[in-house]
């Protein structure tokens, strides 16, 4: 593979992490995007060949665009853009106010559109790259007491589709991966009695790992998916068929 450049948002920890290091084993130069978790993004990119960490709150278009540009003055481009960045919060719908919504769809949402917007003019001007957005399964089914987390890994699911048509003439292909329930910290908050419940009723016997993801992403990245775009993979286990 020619080199190349992958832009990961979200990559300090957890499930971006985990893709910052397929991707680097499978030979791509790495954008290391963190917002807060400065110590653990720094280390993870002088763990990595050719890795760089830039801070950056994606959900700030300003902030974005300084992000994509130093990418670009390290590397020279940008050929992949990896949308992994999230938050996530158990809340009843009818506790949700304004503000609730207006972070989970801007943090999770927003910052997709902000990201895609600022990598795809180069990428269109050069007739090819790729973007791989990160849903989730309640993107797909829904889930109770995560409606604006749901509405907002459905809208990405929405994006990747809709964008995906248009900008495939221009050699770019766009898709999405929408996990399972996945060991990290975002999820410990749902306790191990509902964690057991959820491996229990999980085909496969296990949780999904971080690394599960990546693989993925690695493959949906690679020239061996081509053919594929505008495509959902949810590695869940079976817990969503």
């Amino acid at each position: 593979m020619k080199n190349r450049t992958a832009l990961v948002t979200g990559a300090s920890r957890g499930i971006g992490a985990a893709i910052a290091r397929e991707l680097s084993a499978q030979g791509w130069n790495l954008v290391l995007n963190y917002c807060h978790s400065r110590q653990e993004a720094e280390a993870l990119a002088a763990s990595l060949p050719n890795a760089a960490a830039v801070q950056a709150d994606v959900s700030q278009a300003a902030e974005v665009e300084r992000l994509v540009a130093e990418g670009v003055r390290l590397f020279g481009r940008i050929d992949l853009l990896v949308n992994n960045a999230g938050i996530a919060e158990q809340k009843l719908f009818t506790e949700l106010n304004e503000e609730d919504w207006d972070r989970m769809l801007t943090v999770n949402l927003k910052s997709v559109f902000l990201t895609c917007r600022a990598v795809l003019p180069e990428m269109i001007r050069r007739q090819e790259g790729g973007i791989i957005n990160i849903s989730s399964i309640w993107g797909i089914t829904g889930a109770s007491c995560e409606v604006h987390y749901s509405a907002a890994k459905a809208g990405m699911i929405g994006l990747t589709r809709a964008l995906a048509q248009e900008v495939g003439p221009s050699n770019i292909r766009v898709n999405c991966v929408a996990p399972g329930v996945i060991r990290t910290e975002m999820c410990e908050g749902l306790g191990e009695e509902t964690l057991a419940s959820l491996r229990e009723e999980t085909p496969v016997g296990r949780l999904g790992t971080p690394e599960d993801i990546a693989y993925a992403v690695a493959f949906l990245a690679s020239e061996r998916a081509g053919f594929i775009t505008g495509q959902v993979l949810s590695p869940n286990g079976g817990l969503v068929l």
